[in-house]
């Protein structure tokens, strides 16, 4: 029979295993690494797209931002549940599978859903997780990924900034202003047709039982580009490519988008302003924030 005092040791122990296990499934990242693999990208990425399918998920576009790396934009009614449960919500619905090559190898990873819904202070977490859970069955999850030693709680994302000055979720760029849903969506379909600010639409979600619309974006020109962005903060041994495309928010009869301060750091809340050993800084991208509210005032027919 143990003694108290042993009893109360083992008690403790198991207390703080207990904690240690809670709190290491409380902390976010806003990547999944499915698996890797070698071979042709185009045969990889058709595998990809049929496990998304199968797993009940829509493709609502794709792209390639840049050689080596493909982009699937994705939803399912889970994310669109999410994405209406909550003001501004519609930036949740379109999830990202990505097949990035790094070399030799061919990295298939896909975004967290509840980790950016946190960022994004959805309400309807619970589908989020349903989500998520789908796209682990479909695809696999040899590892979380993309806050270096940073450790994000949902609660800490629900007020996350990137340092202090900095906008949070609720300070967008406020792109244009329309009388109605409908003009906003025509100004925004109309512009990114032409590529106006170098700006393209890669996918549109209408989010149910809302005036609300998300547009993921390509964005090419210069300092607000997509490769110009990537090339330079992009550089851990696993790639963030999940990270695009941008996107642009109508509601109602305003167009939004978040404030690439905030939309760029929640990528990469890890990401030092200055010097790192990759080379990888905020400081790198100086001009990308104003040059990418230019570009997406411009895509929805706004003025500079």
């Amino acid at each position: 029979m143990l003694s108290v005092s042993k009893k109360i040791c083992l008690a403790g122990a198991l207390f703080t295993a207990t904690a240690g296990a809670s709190f290491a499934a409380d902390i976010l990242k806003p990547f999944n690494l499915a698996y890797t693999t070698t071979g042709d990208m185009a045969a990889v990425a058709d595998e990809v797209k049929q496990k998304v399918l199968a797993a009940g998920f829509e493709i609502a576009g794709s792209y390639t931002p840049y050689d080596g790396a493909m982009v699937l934009a994705i939803t399912n009614d889970e994310l669109k549940k999410a994405a209406a449960s909550s003001e501004d919500g519609g930036y949740v619905a379109g999830q990202r599978v990505t097949i990035t090559k790094v070399g030799n190898e061919i990295q298939v990873s896909y975004t967290n859903p509840v980790y950016y819904g946190n960022a994004y202070r959805i309400s309807d977490t619970a589908n989020l997780e349903k989500a998520e859970s789908k796209l682990e069955q479909a695809l696999g999850k040899k590892e979380s990924y993309g806050t270096g030693e940073k450790q994000l709680s949902a609660q800490d994302l629900r007020k996350y900034h990137y340092m202090f000055g900095m906008e949070y979720f609720d300070d967008p760029s406020e792109l244009a202003e329309y009388d109605s849903y409908d003009e906003a969506i025509a100004a925004v379909e109309e512009g990114l047709a032409q590529g106006k600010g170098g700006a393209h639409k890669v996918y549109r979600i209408d989010i149910p039982g809302k005036e609300e619309t998300v547009f993921g974006v390509a964005l090419s020109d210069g300092c607000s580009g997509d490769q110009y962005i990537m090339s330079r903060v992009d550089r851990d041994k696993i790639r963030s490519t999940g990270h695009l495309p941008y996107e642009i928010l109508v509601s109602g009869g305003d167009v939004y988008a978040l404030y690439a301060r905030f939309r760029i750091a929640v990528s990469w809340p890890h990401l030092p302003m200055i010097q790192s050993d990759t080379g990888a800084t905020f400081f790198n991208i100086m001009c990308a924030p104003n040059a990418i509210e230019e570009a997406l005032v411009q895509a929805a027919g706004g003025e500079i």
